[in-house]
């Protein structure tokens, strides 16, 4: 069996993070998302693994190249336009045998629920196997109506009452070569795309054997910032402590901490949780860094800093005197002295963000800042929990900020005054 893994998108419920960064290639825990993908399939048996790429595909063809440091063979093949799932899936034909599996590459699976769905396709070899999740609320998905284990109707987003069952289709397959057939059958949808939804269907209308299959093992879907941070969370908590870098005398360590070659903790550092710190990070003196938090590459945290449940992402500086909070800060960014980045709400409310200019519910409680990479701040600044800062911006000393700031963008105090402004392009 082979493997396709989807990597064309941008995602774009993601910004401003994927302005300059794939979804699939965000850090979580040390890796890339789409890395922990290619490693479950590799732990399975299989190692010939075709991405589908377009939007920045450099960043994944570099990290990856042909996939021989990761033990697995990777090709490409880059998708022309954006026309949905089925005609990414299209790319394939070529690459087929006899099955694959097709991953969206912006999920993580545990390396069981590969082995399970291998183990159960090769089992019973229907014509597709669509992997099936339960949600108490099934109205923006794709539900499954279900007979005997047989798939016999796909309702796309149905009103929760109208809806057939609680399984959704949760984004991963099992194909044999009759898919193409159907994809080359299939009609553009409303949304002008072409959707691998649609093809199963035309497989079910022909009487093709379409099953679903419930996983009893988690798995975790990133598609919005938060979700980054939830991810961070869940595989940090598997962390081993391994220490490669130099930990001075007077740091204090509770928990698992990974430290890579090159990097040191300071004096007088206090780490409360698993961290993961990347290589040639320098961190404090008198810092306290808690739980679930991750610095990418030459991260400097400056003397008493605080960062709590946050992600770091590499080249970044966050000087001295300052507070990070359940946040995302992506690359190149400079937080400068007395920054703070709040993550909780007077009322104690759960904290909306904007997304594609629409208030969202996070869910949590505690939600600080996402910031795209060279954003720069001025001393003492602050930020409203959930605010988003667009890639290359700037916030300039003394500013609170209450509300998202797009790229490219300059915010001043003046008079008293809030004012922004647009910055030249670099």
């Amino acid at each position: 069996m082979k493997a396709i893994i989807l990597s064309a998108g941008e995602g774009s419920r993601m910004r401003p993070l994927t302005l300059t960064k794939p979804k699939t290639m965000l850090p979580v825990a040390g890796k890339p998302i789409i890395q922990y993908n290619i490693e479950s399939l590799r732990n399975n048996g299989i190692t010939d693994i075709l991405l589908i790429v377009r939007y920045k595909e450099e960043m994944v063809r570099n990290y990856f190249g042909d996939g021989r440091d990761f033990g697995v063979n990777i090709t490409y093949k880059t998708q022309k336009d954006f026309l949905g799932t089925a005609n990414a899936i299209s790319y394939g034909e070529d690459f087929i045998d006899e099955s694959i599996i097709v991953l969206n590459g912006d999920i993580i699976l545990d390396d069981e629920i590969i082995g399970e769905i291998i183990e159960k396709y090769n089992e019973e070899k229907p014509d597709t196997l669509m992997v099936l999740t339960e949600v108490e609320n099934p109205s923006a998905f794709g539900v499954v109506e279900i007979e005997n284990g047989y798939i016999k109707n796909i309702v796309e987003k149905p009103k929760k009452e109208e809806a057939p069952s609680n399984l959704v289709n949760a984004g991963i397959y099992i194909f044999n070569k009759d898919i193409f057939d159907k994809i080359n059958k299939t009609e553009i949808s409303e949304r002008g795309e072409y959707e691998i939804t649609d093809s199963v269907s035309l497989q079910i209308e022909e009487g093709k054997e379409v099953k679903g299959y419930k996983t009893s093992k988690d798995w975790i879907d990133v598609g919005r910032p938060w979700e980054l941070i939830e991810v961070n969370e869940s595989l940090i908590g598997d962390l081993k402590t391994e220490i490669k870098g130099i930990v001075e005398g007077g740091a204090f360590i509770h928990g698992n901490v990974h430290l890579d070659e090159g990097s040191i903790i300071r004096a007088g550092v206090y780490i409360e949780g698993n961290v993961y710190i990347g290589k040639n990070c320098d961190i404090g003196p008198n810092s306290y860094i808690r739980g679930n938090s991750y610095f990418g590459d030459n991260v400097h945290v400056g003397n008493a800093v605080e960062i709590k449940n946050s992600i770091i992402m590499e080249n970044t500086n966050v000087s001295h005197l300052s507070y990070v909070g359940d946040s995302v800060i992506g690359s190149n960014c400079n937080i400068a002295a007395g920054t703070n980045i709040a993550n909780l709400r007077f009322d104690n409310a759960t904290i909306k963000t904007k997304i594609k200019d629409k208030k969202i519910d996070s869910g949590r409680r505690k939600l600080g800042a996402i910031i795209g990479d060279s954003v720069k701040t001025g001393i003492n600044s602050s930020f409203s929990p959930g605010v988003k800062v667009g890639f290359n911006s700037t916030i300039g000393s003394g500013v609170l900020l209450y509300d998202d700031v797009p790229s490219d963008t300059r915010v001043l105090v003046k008079q008293n005054h809030i004012i922004q402004d647009k910055k030249v392009k670099r």
